[in-house]
């Protein structure tokens, strides 16, 4: 290794420490002989005293202390020419002052102070701005296109990856990256520097001029997500991420690909661990049926479950547009798949049997439900129809042909439930849990909150909103909810399915409640606007059936934890069987006869703790309807 290389693998500063120095004993030398060539016997010109000494110890701790080692030359600009102005100044009088003790400026000229400086902005100034001119004018030439300046958040395997991809791109230039780790500190990723914490990112991203920041922490968790995002925000800079872990893993996204940071990154946790092993062994081999397959989470089911080298997959569902789109993806995904895709309503006791029998299913995810709970609140009648009846249509063609596991997907809503939706969701629970006694079938029911970015949810609506320019609207300034994924809650679906022996309620751990207030500022802030004064945040008060707060158990459930820690096993509730027949007998006469005060009271009957009534009376609480500043 030559000398100079060695001394950069020592400390990447030191050559410039060293440079500095240099160029402050040349200036001084030359300040002396500009000075002493104006007299006619000038004075021999000495090369090393302890005079020069005391000013390049003098000269070099001004240096330091003014910061001027923080840039770097490759990205030299005003800034740094106006700081090797200043430190070139103090620098002179902090000579005049050292010499002064040393021996009383006996020898030096009062000229030589006042040229001092001035040579030595030259000195330190040219080298760092030719350099600077040089990488930039070879760079260019071997782009021959601008690139932007980019500056990489995290240099751990991601960021090294990211670099080296950016290094042989046209679009981006990588000029630093920034990690808390000390250990990188002053080191170099493909020539790229790594310059200091995440915190000093403000000041970093204006001191190599960024154009554009990348953040490289697909392991981070929400938290670490959100602190980094805001000091993203504080730049003013746009910023972009890679995909999270678990989307590169899971195929949906290269570990490369730029993408805007989106809601997902900051309510996101940390990456489920599966037993791929359990899930596989339940699936692999298996003709799996799916009702609700062209939904949100039954879409994600769909291709989750494709992987896993099923024997046939039939999906139920009556949406054409939705089944022609999940179809379509599937083929070309799974080319070799036996996909069958059956247009219906589950409800329909011909089409639920037709599919039954076409496909000999062997697990069954019953995922087809109606779910927006104001527009259901007045649709008592389809609510019951679909969410009630159509399960119980369902689970009993499972059970007559002979299905080995049946998955009902249920919602937090079911827990004291104060809307139709829930009320609705909880009887269905009701029967398949004791339904469960039975049949062979193995009926496990799957419980979960939100799913950010579902088809009717808060998150496309809120970004609708914010499209048009606002306002955002929020039923109230407390209200909170769970909220996961769409592929976090289909695997954890998936692994609850192998865990269940029948009967059981799984709880999904849906983390932390997030409130709407926060998630919509968010929202807003990702855009590049600023809540409350690019985009009003309006309160509108609680909308029919809609509550503060969602719950994942029943005070009567006491629940308890299962082998996976992020699912939980509730306690069922049983019921008279004989009292269930009688109840769901007399809904589906009401059904026909579209009687939905008799609806009504088959729900208070079933679930004493759902009082329909009293939550209409809450709904109408006045809205709050005032700007959010």
């Amino acid at each position: 290794m030559r000398p100079r290389n060695l001394i950069a693998a020592i400390h990447p500063r030191l050559a410039v420490v060293l440079h500095d120095l240099a160029m402050v004993w040349l200036a001084w030398i030359a300040t002396n002989w500009l000075r002493y060539s104006l007299e006619t016997n000038p004075p021999s010109t000495t090369w090393f005293t302890a005079e020069i000494a005391v000013v390049v110890g003098a000269q070099g701790l001004v240096l330091w202390w003014t910061g001027l080692y923080k840039g770097l030359w490759r990205f030299a600009s005003l800034p740094d020419l106006w700081n090797i102005v200043r430190a070139s100044v103090l620098g002179a009088l902090a000579i005049a002052v050292a010499l002064f003790l040393y021996n009383r400026l006996d020898t030096v000229p009062r000229a030589v102070l006042v040229i001092y400086p001035v040579l030595l902005v030259l000195f330190l100034g040219a080298p760092r701005l030719a350099y600077r001119y040089w990488k930039d004018s070879r760079f260019d030439l071997s782009l021959r296109v601008p690139a932007k300046r980019v500056l990489v958040l995290g240099a751990g395997r991601a960021g090294e990856a990211l670099v080296r991809e950016l290094v042989h791109e046209n679009r981006y230039r990588p000029v630093g990256l920034i990690d808390d780790n000390l250990a990188l500190r002053g080191a170099r990723v493909h020539g790229v520097p790594v310059l200091g914490e995440i915190e000093r990112l403000p000041e970093l991203a204006r001191e190599v001029a960024a154009e554009t920041l990348l953040i490289a922490m697909p392991s981070a968790n929400n938290a670490q997500m959100r602190r980094v995002v805001e000091l993203c925000e504080q730049t003013g800079i746009p910023f972009r991420t890679v995909p999270r872990l678990q989307d590169v893993v899971a195929g949906r996204m290269g570990f490369n690909e730029l993408k805007e940071v989106a809601i997902e990154d900051l309510l996101g946790r940390e990456p489920v661990q599966l037993d791929w092993t359990a899930i596989r062994t339940g699936l692999t081999g298996k003709r799996v049926l799916i009702t609700g397959g062209g939904g949100s989470i039954g879409s994600e089911l769909c291709r989750q479950i494709a992987r896993l080298g099923i024997e046939s997959l039939t999906i139920l569902e009556q949406s054409e547009y939705n089944l022609y789109k999940i179809e379509q993806e599937l083929h070309q995904e799974f080319p070799d798949l036996l996909l069958c895709a059956a247009l219906g309503d589950c409800g329909d006791a011909a089409v639920c049997e037709h599919a039954f029998t076409r496909a000999r299913p062997q697990v069954v995810f019953h995922a087809a439900a109606y779910k927006h709970v104001p527009l259901l609140q007045g649709q008592v009648r389809e609510a019951f129809r679909n969410n009630v009846l159509g399960t119980q249509t369902v689970a009993q063609a499972a059970d007559r042909h002979g299905v080995a596991v049946f998955v009902l997907i249920s919602t937090d809503k079911a827990v004291n439930p104060t809307s139709v939706m829930g009320a609705c969701k909880r009887a269905a629970e009701i029967f398949c849990q004791n339904f469960a006694a039975k049949s062979t079938t193995r009926f496990i029911t799957v419980r979960f909150g939100n799913v950010l970015d579902s088809a009717g949810s808060v998150v496309p609506l809120f970004r609708e909103q914010i499209r048009n320019g606002g306002p955002v609207t929020v039923t109230h300034p407390q209200i909170t909810r769970y909220f996961m994924t769409i592929p976090e809650a289909c695997q954890l679906i998936l692994q609850a399915g192998v865990l269940g022996q029948g009967g059981e309620i799984f709880a999904l751990d849906m983390g932390e409640p997030v409130k709407i207030d926060y998630l919509a500022e968010q929202m807003i802030r990702l855009t590049n606007k600023i809540p409350g004064k690019d985009i009003a945040i309006v309160y509108t008060g609680l909308r029919p059936g809609e509550k503060l707060f969602e719950e994942l158990f029943h005070a009567q459930e006491s629940y308890q934890h299962t082998s996976h820690a992020k699912i939980f096993l509730a306690k069922p509730r049983s019921m008279s069987w004989d009292l269930l027949n009688m109840q769901l007998r007399n809904a589906a006469l009401a059904v026909h006869d579209y009687d939905e005060e008799a609806l009504r009271r088959c729900l208070d009957s079933l679930m004493p703790e759902f009082n329909l009534h009293h939550d209409q009376a809450q709904a109408e609480i006045v809205p709050i309807a005032r700007n959010h500043v």
